[in-house]
């Protein structure tokens, strides 16, 4: 008898059960009763139906009245679970109100506005992990500011910078994650109540009333335009939680990159056994790192499938939607997953400062050779300095010498050794903007402000 392993539970840390708890089955339903209380609440606020007719439908909506395993069997009949929803919410009503519920509205408004209130409250969560994550970071990028280390282009070191400097470039990012995740919000947490075709003439003459209080009564926005064939905002949620995914990605690989045996200057937590290989006793494996590379490659994956949804034609999808239901809640729970081996890492992070520095002469000092190139320019010219310091690098890697030790007798031979200076430059001489770099970073992180946390579903409209 096989056995499918479910490697997707490697994923589901802590932070990851949120996402997971927020697009699950009872959540889908709860949203879906929630939608529905709000607008027997809404209309019977303007008259369209009795209170007493609303207050039944209130109470009949809660899932504690609601037979799942019948609910999913009559979705597969249907195709689409809203009509077995609203007949048990009306077998739980007296009769008079039974006629009540979904007065007016279709499928896909409730289950559209549902999702927005999912949506909304996964990026609210989003949101509060990368407040953690940019706030450990935050913390290595000020104690590091001064911290040399080799800067690498093509996986060969170029230049000297700080790990603090390395660490504000992914900081930077993480803000930015931030902020396209709030504004984000405010386009997403949009109500959705247009009928079968986008008029929402089933709602009669006070339909925009309608909407708006019930858009009131869920904490969301409203809007007179119809969005339910119009799918850039669900797109575009999606494409939030893949950036964030790369985000993540581009973490992890730095760390695998700096944690080789070879560089060793950065590595993820330890405890006992994590990382550890089942034959070679010695491997301390980063796979919170490996895990959000992998992750970064699925949701980058998935991304196709933003474009493919935005082509719902005329007023109503035929298929595309569908896609959705799994597009959707894939890419929040990998988001979320993301976010939480990228705390795991950032919060424990171990760094090794003065293997960074030793790794600074690991070339023979070779990485100085931009520096004393700008050194040398003022008194010889930047073309000719370029062409002193390219020679005396290629000696320097050929006799496995040093490059300040080489300098001296290249620029005699050429007959330029008045031209160098006494002190040729030294790493931490040159790092630039680093320290102006550090300082940018973390003001602009701590300029951010969380989302505010939503009531709960199961408050709203009781």
């Amino acid at each position: 008898m096989s056995q499918l392993v479910p490697f997707s539970l490697l994923w589901q840390n802590a932070a990851d059960r949120v996402q997971t708890d927020i697009f699950s089955e009872d959540s889908c339903i709860e949203s879906w009763l929630c939608v529905e209380r709000a607008l027997a609440t809404a209309q019977a606020s303007l008259g369209v139906i009795e209170q007493s007719d609303a207050e039944a439908i209130v109470r009949a909506a809660r899932i504690e009245n609601i037979d799942r395993d019948q609910l999913w069997e009559d979705a597969k009949n249907v195709g689409y679970p809203i009509l077995g929803l609203v007949r048990q919410i009306s077998a739980h009503c007296p009769a008079g109100p039974d006629g009540r519920v979904h007065y007016g509205a279709t499928t896909q408004d409730i289950m559209d506005t549902g999702l927005a209130l999912q949506m909304s409250r996964s990026l609210v969560a989003l949101d509060a992990q990368l407040q953690r994550l940019g706030d450990a970071l935050a913390r290595h990028v000020a104690e590091h500011a001064r911290t040399v280390m080799p800067g690498r282009t093509h996986a060969q070191q170029a230049v000297p910078t700080t790990f603090g400097a390395t660490l504000a470039t992914l900081l930077g990012q993480v803000q930015r994650q931030r902020v396209r995740l709030q504004q984000a919000q405010e386009r997403i947490a949009v109500v959705s109540l247009f009928g079968a075709g986008g008029t929402n003439a089933a709602e009669g003459p006070r339909s925009v009333e309608i909407r708006t209080r019930m858009a009131a009564e869920l904490g969301l926005a409203d809007t007179a335009v119809p969005w339910h064939v119009d799918r850039d905002v669900l797109s575009e949620y999606g494409w939030v939680c893949a950036a964030i995914c790369g985000s993540c990605a581009k973490f992890g690989r730095n760390i695998v990159d700096l944690s080789r045996t070879e560089v060793g200057e950065v590595f993820e937590p330890f405890n006992s056994h994590r990382g550890a290989s089942s034959t070679m006793p010695q491997k301390v494996n980063p796979i919170s790192s490996e895990l959000m590379i992998g992750i970064g490659a699925v949701a980058g994956s998935l991304t196709s499938g933003l474009v493919r949804i935005q082509e719902a034609g005329h007023e109503r999808a035929a298929g595309e939607w569908q896609a959705e239901w799994f597009l959707v809640p894939t890419l929040g729970c990998l988001a979320g997953a993301a976010l939480g081996e990228a705390i795991v890492v950032a919060e424990g992070l171990r760094v090794d400062p003065q293997r960074m520095l030793d790794n600074l002469d690991l070339d023979g000092g070779l990485i100085m050779a931009e520096a004393m190139m700008i050194q040398l320019a003022p008194a010889m010219g930047r073309e000719h300095a370029h062409d002193l310091v390219y020679e005396a690098a290629e000696r320097a890697r050929a006799q496995k010498r040093t490059l300040h030790e080489i300098m001296p007798v290249v620029a005699a031979e050429q007959g330029k050794s008045e031209l160098l200076p006494e002190h040729l430059i030294r790493p931490a001489e040159y790092v630039g903007e680093a320290e102006h770099t550090v300082a940018t970073a973390i003001s602009q992180w701590e300029s951010t402000r969380p989302l505010p946390e939503p009531p709960a579903i199961t408050d709203l409209s009781r």
